[in-house]
């Protein structure tokens, strides 16, 4: 983390992989983490857009100092916020990591769940960037795979399975590299249910969290109360690193 903002980034973030999985649904939620997301995540930093996810958020502490605290404020997710404040600032996120996340046992409700959170999360603080997910899998360009064969008369299951594996192979094999769980049927599923997720998040503005319901509804009502939290936090915390000495 140090290393890489010291290459002249604002912010460094590093995704969660899952590594450790027990049983199917935890390996879907593998799926979900690493090859999709991670793989999207890191796609894009090459890229020179990078962005922040999730529990790993590192950044100088005079941003803070500067405004940062009431900035976290004014979304509903801190990473989403985090990166607004960097880009404001003009100044780059880059990415480290991953981040390991032992997944362990996972039911269907949890994967479904945690993201279809997220799935609204990114709607509400990026609903540009949002609108196109619905694009995203392997249903999509296999409907239009499907349709091209058909217009010339070329439909055939060799052909939808020489589709296939030119889709999920290259996966495989990075799965394969980064030494990531891999399972062909958890990332097939996951690619089904991608435009219910993509729906799911469209719909509504609540989530469930740890078993709160909560929402996504912009924080301002709220924000007075959190900078004063904040502000409170913060003051204690130099304030005992003096009388220590640390």
């Amino acid at each position: 983390l140090v290393g890489t903002l010291q290459t002249g980034a604002g912010m460094v973030s590093a995704p969660p992989v899952g590594y450790a999985p027990l049983g199917f649904w935890a390996e879907l939620e593998c799926a979900f983490l690493n090859s999709y997301q991670a793989r999207m995540q890191y796609s894009v930093d090459m890229m020179g857009v990078g962005f922040a996810q999730g529990k790993t958020l590192f950044f100088r502490r005079a941003d803070l100092e500067q405004g940062g605290f009431e900035q976290l404020a004014t979304e509903p997710a801190e990473d989403a916020a985090a990166t607004k404040m960097m880009k404001a600032k003009g100044e780059r996120v880059r990415l480290a990591g991953p981040f390991p996340q032992l997944i362990g046992p996972r039911s269907a409700a949890q994967v479904w769940k945690r993201h279809v959170r997220w799935a609204k999360l990114r709607r509400a603080s990026f609903p540009a960037l949002y609108a196109p997910e619905i694009l995203a899998g392997f249903a999509p360009p296999l409907l239009v795979f499907t349709a091209g064969l058909l217009c010339f008369d070329m439909l055939t299951p060799l052909a939808l399975m020489i589709f296939a594996a030119a889709w999920y192979l290259p996966e495989l094999l990075l799965l394969r590299v980064a030494g990531w769980p891999r399972s062909l049927a958890a990332m097939m599923l996951r690619d089904l249910l991608l435009p219910f997720v993509y729906v799911a998040g469209c719909s509504g503005s609540s989530f469930e969290w740890h078993g709160k319901t909560m929402t996504i509804d912009r924080p301002a009502t709220r924000a007075a109360a959190i900078r004063l939290r904040l502000r409170k936090t913060f003051a204690w915390g130099k304030l005992a690193s003096r009388r220590t000495g640390n």
